[in-house]
């Protein structure tokens, strides 16, 4: 974002702006002081995903604006679970929430600033929900939600037929409430979040005008999808968790650098903080050299920074030119060589009295169909072992070409890439 530009068209033109209450009116208010604004994340799980991070950077860009943010960590709702498309969301303990709200917060926290005039700060509604009756809440809360109005919001109107516990049906009520409390206690006139919340946002809207008189605002960003129109934020292993026990940096590295071309300018905006000119070039050149995949690259190599740090991005695009040829294996960090191979495909053999021929290794890692088709693979020179071409079908690996110990490289041809793990 340039200096100049607002950061509510800077929010526009990365197309972070699905819903709002009023703009105008928040860039009014903007424009005469610092807004302080929240957006929650329930503990639901004990690492962030995609669809956070989203929420977080966006914080961060009111941040750099000049804006005050307030992270929450719902030690309440969290206890709720997540809402599903069908069925009940899965109560969470107590104990096990609170492990998580930690684990949340640390993720959190080095995205921010907790310094300066516009310093962050951490809340959890638990600390507000925890000694709240069951009277005061259906006296001070529940009264200014008309059922009528709860019964017409999408997400209860889809339910109905099926069935919907109460829980599900006062969610709004709860994140509406830490609205309020915030406005009340901290001055928040901003909530964020994304476009899945806006009927509990906008619930905490209505209930502060209702209570308090006051306006205040809300904002959504997009849900990030797929070119098909499906969401994004799933591997074929669950969720792209932030969380490196849960995802390894590798692998999260690897899911920017293969998004497709049409949502790469996209992802771009939203992710990362390269300017509009850094951008639009990265745009021009997806569009004219495709094969390139300059703009994923970019993508790849800002995000991983951004969450995993810089170090351990250099260690992943170092792998990640070694497997192919372009550098050392020997160099490389174990931890990144054992989680590069497993997620490009790996396969575990025992050591016993030694190691396997390679056109046998070729076909265990899935390499070769047959032992006759790896032979002509090393044939016609499309074999290697640790980027190594393979003259001979029957050579057999040794105790010094393992690299860190256990592994080996296959590789067929200039793309087809798999490791063998060497158990003792």
């Amino acid at each position: 974002m340039s200096a100049d530009m607002h950061v509510l068209d800077d929010l526009q033109w990365r197309g972070l702006v699905a819903h709002s209450t009023d703009l105008d009116a928040l860039r009014a208010e903007m424009d005469d002081h610092p807004v302080r604004f929240y957006v929650g994340f329930d503990p639901t799980a004990p690492s962030l995903h995609m669809g956070n991070l989203l929420q977080i950077l966006t914080a961060r860009r009111l941040q750099e604006a000049g804006h005050v943010p307030y992270a929450l960590v719902g030690g309440a709702t969290g206890m709720i679970g997540d809402p599903k498309n069908s069925g009940e969301r899965a109560l969470n303990d107590l104990d096990v929430v609170k492990a998580w709200v930690e684990r949340v917060r640390g993720q959190i926290e080095p995205f921010l600033s907790f310094e300066g005039s516009n310093a962050a700060t951490m809340v959890n509604n638990y600390d507000w929900t925890a000694s709240l009756s069951t009277i005061d809440f259906l006296r001070d809360i529940g009264k200014h939600f008309p059922v009528n109005r709860m019964l017409a919001r999408d997400v209860v109107r889809s339910r109905l037929e099926a069935g919907i516990s109460y829980t599900e049906f006062s969610y709004v009520l709860l994140q509406s409430m830490d609205y309020l409390n915030l406005h009340r206690d901290h001055g928040v006139t901003l909530q964020t979040g994304g476009s899945d919340q806006w009927g509990n946002i906008t619930g905490g809207v209505e209930l502060i005008r209702r209570v308090e008189g006051a306006r205040v605002h809300a904002l959504a960003t997009p849900l990030v999808t797929r070119a098909d129109g499906t969401k994004y934020g799933k591997t074929e292993g669950g969720a792209l968790w932030l969380d490196p026990e849960m995802l390894s940096p590798y692998a999260f590295f690897q899911f920017w650098l293969n998004v497709e071309d049409e949502k790469v300018g996209e992802l771009l905006r939203a992710f990362t903080f390269l300017s509009h000119e850094e951008i639009e070039a990265l745009d021009a050149q997806t569009s004219e050299k495709p094969f390139l995949r300059a703009g994923q690259r970019a993508l790849a190599e800002h995000v991983t920074a951004l969450v995993h740090g810089a170090e351990e991005t250099a260690r992943i695009m170092a792998a990640s030119t070694a497997l192919f040829g372009g550098g050392a294996l020997r160099d490389l960090d174990v931890d990144t060589l054992a989680a590069a191979l497993r997620e490009a495909g790996s396969v575990e053999v025992e050591r016993a009295d030694g190691l396997p021929a390679v056109v046998d290794l070729m076909v265990a890692s899935g390499l070769s169909r047959s032992r006759s088709e790896a032979r002509r693979t090393v044939a016609e020179g499309g074999a290697y072992l640790n980027n190594v071409r393979v003259r001979d079908p029957e050579l057999s690996p040794t105790e010094s070409d393992l690299l860190a110990g256990s592994w080996l490289v296959l590789r067929r041809g200039k793309k087809n890439l798999a490791g063998v793990e060497v158990l003792r």
